[in-house]
């Protein structure tokens, strides 16, 4: 082998193995040390953008998954309503049996029919409800259904019923005393409310179902986007260790490699 002075062909080599083990450890440390796999679009620029794709599909997942709760929400409150105006109307329908026995004074069947006549206005209330501002029950023009939104495309909705409570307890809350009012019309009014607090029901156990399938879709997905997007720690420690080692060495090697011109020196001394 040529021993030449102007090109250290060894050194060359040696530098060159060194930059390449260099490069390799750093991106290793970066990784490592941000936790991501992708630290640049250089790293995997198609993985970087089926990994923004996926974090945007989990972000509206999860703000689907909130909306679905807030909504199990607005029908548990919904619900609350209902059993205090099924309470009022089983009290109403004690009061018209109370009231038409014979054995009662006007004035018994007078205080009776102030307590109709305050109940009557409570059922009004129910009525009324609201939940953060928005109508529980439809009457009259009021919109009878809202959408739920239960994908995180937007693409499916769960209808959830606005009960028309007003409507159920029409009958009573038009009787004038407890003597106008039919009893088929208090029992009436409660199947009606019972009715109400089964679809209720209803409702909300396919919200629970949907609120569900949010949960697993976006856990699916962020395992997938961990995939592509985050290191995998025992993998990179590994080569981390490898190349930490491959550099030490290449430094050591090039030190020896710029040492051996020394030898042509040593000829021309000589």
């Amino acid at each position: 082998m040529s021993v030449v002075i102007n090109t250290n062909v060894a050194a060359n080599q040696a530098a060159t193995n060194l930059g390449n083990a260099n490069a390799i450890l750093q991106k290793s440390l970066n990784r490592l040390s941000s936790g991501k796999r992708i630290v640049s679009p250089a790293d995997d620029a198609g993985g970087l953008a089926v990994s923004m794709k996926m974090e945007a599909s989990i972000k509206r997942a999860d703000a689907a998954n909130t909306n679905v709760a807030n909504a199990v929400s607005f029908l548990q409150t919904q619900d609350g309503a209902l059993d205090t105006a099924g309470q009022v109307l089983d009290r109403i329908n004690e009061l018209k049996t109370l009231s038409s026995d014979v054995t009662k004074s006007d004035d018994d069947k007078a205080d009776y029919n102030k307590e109709f006549t305050a109940l009557k206005s409570q059922l009004t209330s129910l009525s009324t409800e609201k939940f953060n501002g928005v109508d529980m029950f439809s009457s009259g023009s009021t919109v009878g259904t809202l959408a739920v939104g239960t994908s995180e495309d937007g693409t499916q909705t769960v209808n959830i019923s606005k009960a028309g409570l007003a409507d159920n307890v029409s009958a009573i809350t038009a009787a004038t005393d407890l003597a106008s009012l039919a009893t088929t019309d208090a029992t009436s009014a409660i199947t009606n409310v019972a009715s109400s607090r089964a679809q209720n029901g209803a409702e909300s156990g396919r919200l629970q179902y949907a609120s569900t399938q949010l949960t697993n879709t976006s856990n699916n997905l962020a395992a997938a986007n961990s995939r592509i997007a985050y290191v995998d720690v025992a993998k990179d420690s590994a080569q981390f260790a490898k190349y930490n080692v491959l550099v030490q060495a290449g430094t050591a090697m090039t030190a020896q490699a710029n040492s051996s011109a020394q030898s042509a020196l040593k000829l021309l001394n000589g």
